[in-house]
């Protein structure tokens, strides 16, 4: 008998932005089974996204079947791991949702962040954020706002984690962890728990919130998918600090990127909780152990999704693969930059008004160049982040862990070793996300014993050295420094 055979598998439920992945790893760490359910985008207005909660469910009970029906093994222990700040508000004896689920992209509450301005540095200093439509306070708020002869006492809150967490449980547990708790603008970093004055200002009952605790735990038993039934839910986490772990980013100065939809660089603090004056924010993550630790992240808003945009919006490839071959046939951008700022500019620019442009063309510009541009985008964003993430913390990386997607792309990983001067690695699994939470599950439940035994399932892919001189790194921040300012002031 193999070890996979005798110590069963662990489930990752990784629900994101554009999809739903359930993945079944082995005690190897490797991917024994995998599905996907793709999440429709709903844009009600300019600059609404939307998302339908029961669609959700729907998808991850569809690919949780699927897996149980082509795997014979056990599942042991399952993960939940999530989009954080998108916000779900359902009936708590139906179990209806009263809205949408409003994602963490929407710009619809900036007028609502507008009222709270003057309480800006008191939501800072309590939650480790910026005002900001990107988080989920006033995401509720809009929600109770336009439902206001619903009984607040028959409503429940939760970020994506919460909400399928109720759903596999059958209502029984009502919970979140600490990292996505410390997304919503209404929970105390310091303190660890939901901060009254806050739910106040924002007009948020507490009974509405679920209990918050460490990423590790008991979070109940499966009850409503009968293929999963008695499997415990061992660990919940939001999808960043998830891939920080997955990456085996343990020790204090560790940083990962994963590019996605958005992307979204995290480094470990450990037991420092830094007050960026840079842009970043500074949010829960965790420890070798499983236990609350500190990170400063930055996040931009959109990173892979200026490809889809370049595919399904504008036509100019037919594959988001294409994208790399594409840049790769013009020797440079020839002065194009494209500024993504789609659903505003997040770090370290935060800046909810501004939207995008492309600046720089020439009647001699093809198709080619844009695709360049727009991949360019991508690295530039995140060269913006990692340099405020050296001023805040004082740390220096000597390389950058990436992961997600866009890890695929070869040219963007080349031109973002580049521009930060430092070698980007990718993992073996470029999905840490889903790693991460089974990681998390599996030490809770002694499938795994622990953080080094994980350090051990976690190989690096493939190294990316950066090969540009400083002269011409310099030219291409210039040009897009210039573009960002052009766009700013449109």
């Amino acid at each position: 008998m193999d070890d996979v055979t005798a110590k069963g598998v662990v489930l990752a439920i990784d629900q994101g932005t554009t999809g739903t992945t359930c993945v079944l790893y082995g005690p190897d760490g490797r991917v024994h089974a995998r599905a996907y359910r793709p999440l429709e985008q709903i844009y009600p207005a300019e600059g609404w996204v939307e998302h339908d909660p029961l669609e959700i469910w729907r998808g991850v009970v569809s690919a949780v079947r699927e897996l149980t029906s082509v795997s014979p093994l056990p599942v042991v222990a399952a993960g939940i791991t999530n989009q954080r700040e998108t916000t779900v508000i359902w009936n708590r004896n139906t179990g209806e949702p009263v809205h949408n689920a409003i994602v963490w992209q929407c710009r619809r509450t900036s007028d609502i962040c507008r009222r709270y301005e003057a309480e800006r540095e008191r939501i800072r200093e309590k939650t480790g954020l910026p005002l900001d439509a990107y988080f989920s306070a006033t995401k509720i708020r809009w929600i109770l706002e336009r439902y206001r002869g619903l009984d607040s006492g028959q409503l429940l809150f939760g970020t994506i984690d919460t909400w399928l967490l109720w759903k596999l449980t059958g209502g029984k547990v009502h919970a979140t962890d600490y990292t996505n708790a410390s997304r919503t603008l209404l929970f105390d970093i310091r303190e660890k728990q939901w901060d009254r004055e806050l739910l106040e200002l924002f007009g948020v009952p507490l009974s509405m919130l679920p209990e918050a605790g460490p990423s590790m735990g008991d979070f109940g038993s499966v009850s409503a998918i009968s293929e999963l039934q008695g499997v415990p839910v061992a660990a919940v986490a939001g999808d960043q600090q998830a891939a920080l772990f997955g990456q085996c980013c343990f020790e204090p100065g560790m940083i990962k990127n994963t590019y996605g939809t958005g992307c979204f660089l995290v480094m470990h603090t450990g037991d420092r909780c830094i007050r960026s004056r840079n842009g970043l924010i500074a949010t829960l993550a965790i420890d070798a152990g499983g236990r609350s630790c500190y990170a400063v992240e930055g996040s931009v808003f959109i990173g892979g999704a200026v490809v889809q945009w370049l595919r399904d919006e504008l036509q100019l490839l037919r594959h988001a693969a294409d994208s790399a071959e594409m840049a790769g046939a013009v020797a440079s951008s020839g002065g194009v930059y494209i500024v993504p700022a789609f659903a505003g500019l997040g770090a370290p620019h935060w800046n909810m008004e501004v939207r995008g442009s492309i600046t720089g063309l020439t009647r001699g510009t093809n198709r080619n160049h844009i695709v360049r541009a727009a991949l360019e985008s991508i690295a530039y964003q995140t060269h913006d982040v990692f340099r405020a993430m050296e001023a805040d913390t004082g740390i220096s990386p000597q390389f950058l862990l990436a992961d997600g997607g866009a890890v695929d792309n070869g040219f963007l990983m080349q031109f973002q070793a580049d521009m930060l001067g430092i070698p980007v690695m990718t993992p073996r699994n470029k999905e840490s996300t889903s790693l991460g939470i089974a990681f998390l599950a599996g030490l809770q439940t002694g499938f795994w014993q622990s953080a080094g035994e994980l350090q051990g399932l976690n190989g690096r892919e493939r190294v990316y050295t950066p090969s540009m001189d400083n002269g011409q790194r310099l030219h291409c921040l210039d040009g897009w420094n210039r573009a960002l300012r052009q766009t700013v002031t449109l």
